[in-house]
């Protein structure tokens, strides 16, 4: 559904996006991870058409960004971080307006803006002017924008910024529906929870470079350089502690005032023989659980921090 090449511009002296190369197939949300001016934006620019690379190609649904731009417009709904809004507007008018640049007329028009602002969860606001509506239902209004004329691929440029979180929350249920909808979808942001569980695949993007491009579980196994485990058990930690350091498997132990902190030796994933080790022993477990590692974990331990 997206494929970039080499896919490269710069701003004078300055490297936006490096030769980046990506793909993307049906029903993709893609978590397009990065601090502000890593080159998110200018990305998804080129891929809407809206920016021409300076060297490198883009695909959308198999259509050059060079030689059928048009028609990749129509495949595309693009939603930036920040839009103008017409203020005499109602919130229907609104819709009703966009849908006609699309050329939706007759019954059919009334119609789709109905049920985009039904999928958004903003049917109580259809008479309201839009100059009324608060950050997060402007954020919503907008995406019912770009669904109206039912995109196959969805660029959103920071679709939860500035908002409360509540707001935010709402905004991730929101692409909980439209992954259910089969579209493919580009989403960045800067702020990872956002996007923790709502992404199929996570890309992170730093000074203009794909460093990380893979599944969300695929990303956090390579971001685990060591797995560490929480162990618990009803009397003695200390013995417990000295048993478990003298294994081959792990590398370090650290006892707590309620558990211990079990470290695995890098290159071991199973840790099934330690339950067992304890039990031998006569131990009783209380807790053993191994650390959840997150997106903001992953960001920090493989991006080394730079600035454009």
């Amino acid at each position: 559904m997206i494929e970039t090449r080499n896919l490269t511009k710069r701003y004078g002296d300055l490297l936006a996006v490096n030769d980046l190369n990506l793909k993307l197939e049906e029903g993709d949300v893609f978590g397009f991870i990065g601090p502000n001016g890593s080159g998110k934006t200018t990305t998804m620019r080129m891929i809407a058409t809206l920016l021409n690379p300076d060297f490198g190609e883009a695909y959308v649904c198999g259509k050059s960004i060079y030689t059928h731009p048009q028609e990749i417009r129509r495949l595309v709904g693009y939603m930036p971080d920040f839009f103008g809004v017409y203020d005499d507007m109602t919130v229907l008018e609104y819709l009703e307006f966009f849908a006609a640049t699309y050329r939706i007329n007759g019954p059919k028009r009334r119609r789709i803006c109905e049920e985009k602002l039904e999928l958004v969860d903003m049917t109580f606001k259809r008479d309201a002017m839009v100059s009324q509506l608060s950050r997060g239902q402007t954020q919503r209004i907008g995406l019912a924008r770009v669904l109206l004329h039912e995109p196959q691929v969805l660029l959103l440029d920071e679709p939860a910024s500035g908002l409360d979180p509540r707001a935010r929350i709402e905004i991730r249920n929101l692409l909980k529906k439209l992954g259910e909808l089969k579209k493919t979808v580009i989403v960045s942001s800067h702020i990872l929870p956002e996007l923790a569980d709502v992404c199929t695949r996570v890309g992170m993007i730093e000074k203009g470079n794909l460093i990380v491009d893979g599944y969300v579980d695929e990303v956090m196994r390579k971001a685990r350089q060591r797995i560490l485990l929480y162990v618990g058990v009803k009397l003695d930690n200390e013995g417990a502690a000295k048993l478990m350091e003298s294994h081959e498997n792990i590398e370090a132990v650290e006892p707590r005032e309620h558990w211990i902190d079990v470290t695995l030796k890098p290159e071991i994933d199973d840790y099934t023989f330690l339950p067992q080790l304890l039990f031998n022993a006569g131990y009783q477990l209380t807790l053993f659980r191994e650390e959840e590692i997150n997106l903001e974990t992953a960001f920090m331990q493989l991006t080394k921090g730079v600035q454009q």
